[in-house]
C-alpha cells in the first residue's frame, strides 16, 4: 500500500512542528512563522533491537578507544586557520554565517584557490550565482587554480553525482538554503530541506573524509535563517561580525568541535576581497593625541592580545529619563558601573546623557574592560585627560573594588611593545607580574576611586 502523507505546520525560525496552523510559535515566540509542509511517515518497522553487531560497533571502556592525531591542512588565510584552531580537519563540516556583503563568499572563494593551489582538488557548489559570476570575481580575487572546480546547481542528488566523480578534499556549499532534496516536498530554506540536506551532506563528509565549508543566510537580527538544528548538526560554527560598508570584519567561533572558540580572526575589505590583518592593535588604535574620555583597554580573544580604543561622551541633559547608548558594549554593563561610580565614588553622573563606543567596530565582551570604561567616563565627565601612553584594565565590582583578572602579563606586554608606558591595573595583578615585567610604569588600584585618581593625576 502508498504510504499516507500527511502535513505538519513547522515554524521556520526553531523547527517547532504542530499539526494545526498557529498564528505565534509556542517554541521560539514568533509571529507568523509556521509553513505547512509535507511528512511520510516512516512504515520501516526497524523500531527494534539492531542485531549482529561487530566488535568496533559495541560498546566499550573509554580508555580502550585509541586516539589519533587527527591531520589538518592548511587554508592559506592564517586569520582562517587561527579560528579553526590550526588548520581544517578532513571530515569535518564548518558553518559560515554572516550578513549580505560581509565577505563570506569572498573569503571561502580565496581559501578555495590556496588549497587548490597546494594540490587538493577543491568542488565550489554555488546555488546563487552562476558559474560565470563566480569566476569574475576569481578574476578579481586572483583566484584561479588548475584543481577548483565549479558549479551551480541546487539539487542535492545531483550535487552528491558530482562528489562522487570530482572525489574533493574541500566542498563548499553557497549556500545551504537553496539547496533542495527532491523527495522533501517543501520549498528550498524550509526547516525541513534545510535539516535533511545538512545532515547528508555531513554523512558525506564524515564517510569520504571530505572537509566541508557551508555558508548560511542570515535573519534581519543578525542570527542564523533556518533551524537552529543546523548548528548542532555542524562541526564548527563561525560568524561573521561588521557592518558591510565598514572597512574591518571580525570572524568568531562560536561553536568549535575541534579547537577553542575564544580566538577571533581580523580581516579587512580591499579591492582584492578580504585580507588578514596580523598585527590588529596598531589598527585599533588612532595616532592623534588622547582626549577627554578616551582611553586604551588591551583585551584577550583566546591567545592574542588586542589593544582598542574606548571612547566616552558624558553631557548634562535637561531631558529625562537621560539617553544610555552603548556600541560594541553591552548597555547593561554600563548602567551598571553608572551606578558604580554614582554609588561608590560620588560622581554626579547620573542626570547625564552617556554614550560609549568602541573604534573600530570590536565587540568587548570581558570583565577586564569594565576599570577602563570606569576611567572613559569619569574623564569625560570631568573633562580631564588621563596619563598619555596609558592602558587600563581591570574588573570592577557592585563595592568598588577592582578584581584581577587573567593574562595580565600578556595585556602588559602586547602595550609595552606598542610603545606604552603606564598601566593602570588591579593590585592582585601589580603584585604578581611586578617584578617580571620591565620597561613599563605599573600603578596597583584596589578601588575604583584609586584608579581614577592613578589615571588622571592632578596637575
Amino acid at each position: 500500500m502508498p504510504k499516507k502523507r500527511k502535513t505538519v505546520f513547522v515554524c521556520q525560525e526553531c523547527g517547532y512542528d504542530t499539526p494545526k496552523w498557529l498564528g505565534k510559535c509556542p517554541g521560539c515566540g514568533s509571529w507568523n512563522t509556521m509553513v505547512e509542509e509535507s511528512v511520510t511517515p516512516d512504515s520501516s518497522g526497524s523500531g527494534g533491537l539492531r542485531l549482529g553487531l561487530s566488535d568496533a560497533q559495541r560498546p566499550r571502556p573509554i580508555a580502550d578507544v585509541q586516539v589519533e592525531d587527527q591531520p589538518r591542512f592548511l587554508t592559506g588565510s592564517g586569520e582562517l586557520d587561527r579560528v579553526l584552531g590550526g588548520g581544517v580537519i578532513p571530515g569535518s563540516m564548518v558553518l559560515i554565517v554572516g550578513d549580505p556583503g560581509v565577505g563570506k563568499s569572498s573569503l571561502t572563494l580565496r581559501v578555495c584557490a590556496e588549497v587548490a593551489r597546494s594540490g587538493r582538488k577543491v568542488l565550489y557548489v554555488t546555488g546563487e550565482e552562476s558559474t560565470r559570476q563566480i569566476r569574475m570575481r576569481a578574476d578579481r580575487l586572483h583566484a584561479l587554480a588548475d584543481e577548483l572546480f565549479v558549479v551551480s546547481e541546487t539539487n542535492l542528488e545531483t550535487i552528491e553525482a558530482h562528489i562522487r566523480s570530482t572525489e574533493p578534499a574541500l566542498l563548499v556549499i553557497d549556500s545551504i538554503q537553496t539547496i533542495f532534496k527532491p523527495e522533501i516536498q517543501s520549498a528550498p530554506g524550509s526547516v525541513s530541506q534545510v535539516r535533511e540536506c545538512a545532515v547528508e551532506l555531513l554523512r558525506m563528509a564524515k564517510s569520504n573524509g571530505i572537509a566541508a565549508f557551508v555558508i548560511g543566510h542570515v535573519t534581519k537580527e543578525g542570527n542564523l535563517a533556518g533551524p537552529r538544528v543546523l548548528e548542532h548538526i555542524v562541526d564548527t560554527v563561525l560568524y561573521f561580525e561588521g557592518e558591510r560598508n565598514a572597512e574591518y570584519r571580525v570572524l568568531r567561533a562560536v561553536k568549535n568541535r575541534f579547537g577553542s572558540t575564544n580566538e577571533l580572526g581580523l580581516f579587512e575589505m580591499r579591492d582584492m576581497g578580504l585580507v588578514d590583518v596580523p598585527d590588529a592593535s596598531r589598527l585599533f588604535l588612532s595616532d592623534r593625541e588622547s582626549d577627554s574620555g578616551t582611553v586604551i583597554i588591551p583585551t584577550v580573544e583566546g591567545t592574542r592580545p588586542l589593544l582598542v580604543e574606548l571612547q566616552a561622551l558624558v553631557a548634562p541633559t535637561p531631558y529625562v529619563p537621560p539617553r544610555r547608548t552603548a556600541d560594541s558594549v553591552d548597555i547593561k554593563r554600563i548602567q551598571l558601573l553608572l551606578a558604580v561610580l554614582e554609588k561608590r565614588v560620588h560622581l554626579q553622573i547620573g542626570a547625564c546623557d552617556v554614550y560609549v563606543k568602541v573604534a573600530g567596530g570590536i565587540r568587548i565582551d570581558e570583565p577586564a574592560a569594565d576599570l577602563g570604561i570606569c576611567v572613559a567616563m569619569a574623564s569625560s565627565f570631568a573633562n580631564r585627560l588621563i596619563r598619555p601612553k596609558m592602558i587600563v584594565f581591570g574588573e570592577v565590582g557592585l563595592s568598588g573594588e577592582v578584581r584581577a583578572v587573567s593574562q595580565a602579563d600578556l595585556r602588559v606586554n602586547e602595550a609595552r611593545r606598542l610603545g606604552f608606558r603606564h598601566v593602570v591595573l588591579p593590585m592582585k595583578n601589580y603584585r604578581q607580574i611586578a617584578d617580571s615585567v620591565k620597561g613599563i610604569h605599573l600603578y596597583g588600584a584596589e578601588q575604583v576611586g584609586d584608579a581614577l585618581r592613578l589615571a588622571m593625576p592632578k596637575g
